[in-house]
């Protein structure tokens, strides 16, 4: 095989409490979901690494891993209050349960594994579905995450041989986590496309994030107002993406391909369907294949419908990796649909409708490129509001980035 999939049972130990939105079964039924459709058939998944504690230290402090162990296994020393204010601990998005630190170690394993096992050469795309924890900071958990696996995955690249690599962040919130660990780090370009800060934790992500010292221009960061639909959302990132990409050149790509922008999640006011989220995951292999050489590594990541939106989305994930793409047309199998209506009853009590029955949701994904011209006539079914709200987010990026990379903000050719 070309790529390999990580993949273990005991990712569904991260887990934080019963009425989270962040519930583990999501990843089993994305892999159900994907064998069912023949996409993982002759594929070996491999175990994520056994890492130990030294692994996290490149991105976080002794004393922040410490206390997360402490708390995970009841013997803390600090009070809840305390733990919260100092290191995130405990809070309403991030509760403490048993076992914490060394469930948010095995994600971080799954995505070093990735990293290794294309850094050796032995394939060139990998991918890590329980990865994608993006918002852990240096001391702080934050945003459902523990440990930031994107970045300890970048920081083992970089200390072993690689010098430009560039992280594309999907996710319906501001890869912030990870801007924050390589914002002064010229090696490193990252480009997030996410809810717009002032519509969204955790309030950043906004254009005018370009880098710091002598990485001025390698941080990206493109916000869509709420309601982007996916014509709009891909016109986005193809006219900001692809031209960053080939300016900086990298060695390697990473996608944090979250899921949450989707229509019918319950945390976020994007529109995109499943239609939308394979057309980017698409594209960012091309890009990989185009600029890296085919080196890719795609990990999970945000998406809190998680029976309806998130298997159909990194089933897709794992397809396109495996060069299996699946039709959006497909439809489901009828067992697969049984299993997941008897989840999503165990897991919503309100939940009463079946399943979707389709790898798609019949979304539009013909997008008009960008042509420079903001006066442009919207495509049929876009509001010109909606349209003239997207090109000004084009522009504001491309203002502020794209001329300290040599290009023309203005020339829809760079």
């Amino acid at each position: 095989m070309s790529a390999a999939v990580i993949w273990s049972e005991d990712f569904l130990s991260y887990r934080w409490a019963h009425t989270h939105p962040m519930n583990p079964v999501r990843l089993a039924l994305t892999m159900t979901l994907a064998r069912s459709l023949g996409v993982l058939d002759g594929v070996d998944v491999a175990e994520p690494l056994n890492v130990d504690d030294d692994a996290l230290i490149p991105v976080h402090s002794r004393e922040y891993i410490d206390a997360v162990r402490a708390v995970g296994s009841g013997t803390a020393s600090l009070s809840g209050p305390l733990l919260e204010r100092l290191f995130g601990l405990g809070d309403a998005d991030n509760p403490v349960f048993e076992g914490m630190h060394e469930a948010a170690r095995l994600l971080v394993g799954g995505t070093l594994a990735a990293a290794q096992a294309v850094a050796s050469g032995s394939v060139r795309r990998a991918v890590n579905i329980g990865g994608g924890m993006h918002h852990a900071m240096k001391s702080r958990a934050a945003g459902f995450c523990i440990y930031n696996d994107c970045s300890v995955a970048i920081r083992w690249l970089l200390a072993n041989g690689y010098d430009r690599i560039a992280y594309v962040d999907i996710d319906a919130h501001h890869g912030d986590g990870v801007q924050a660990e390589f914002v002064a780090d010229p090696r490193v370009m990252t480009i997030s496309l996410h809810q717009h800060p002032a519509t969204l934790w955790p309030g950043t992500g906004w254009p005018t994030e370009v880098g710091d010292d002598t990485a001025h221009g390698t941080a990206v960061n493109l916000p869509f107002m709420p309601d982007t639909p996916d014509r709009l959302w891909l016109r986005g990132f193809h006219a900001v993406v692809p031209s960053m990409i080939g300016a900086f050149a990298p060695q390697i790509l990473i996608s944090q391909c979250g899921a949450d922008s989707h229509r019918a999640d319950p945390l976020t006011d994007l529109a995109l369907t499943v239609d939308g989220q394979r057309a980017a995951m698409m594209a960012m292999r091309e890009l990989a294949d185009r600029y890296c050489e085919g080196r890719w590594i795609a990990v999970g990541g945000g998406g809190y419908g998680v029976v309806d939106v998130v298997p159909r989305s990194w089933a897709h994930l794992l397809a396109i990796v495996l060069d299996r793409d699946v039709p959006v047309d497909t439809t489901i199998d009828d067992s697969w649909c049984a299993t997941a209506g008897e989840v999503a009853a165990t897991v919503y009590s309100e939940y009463s409708a079946p399943p979707v029955g389709t790898m798609g949701d019949d979304g539009d994904v013909d997008f008009v490129a960008w042509d420079g011209d903001t006066g442009q006539d919207p495509p049929p079914g876009i509001a010109e509001s909606a349209l003239r709200q997207t090109d000004r987010a084009i522009m504001a990026t491309r203002t502020a980035v794209f001329p300290l990379h040599g290009l023309d903000p203005e020339d829809p050719r760079d």
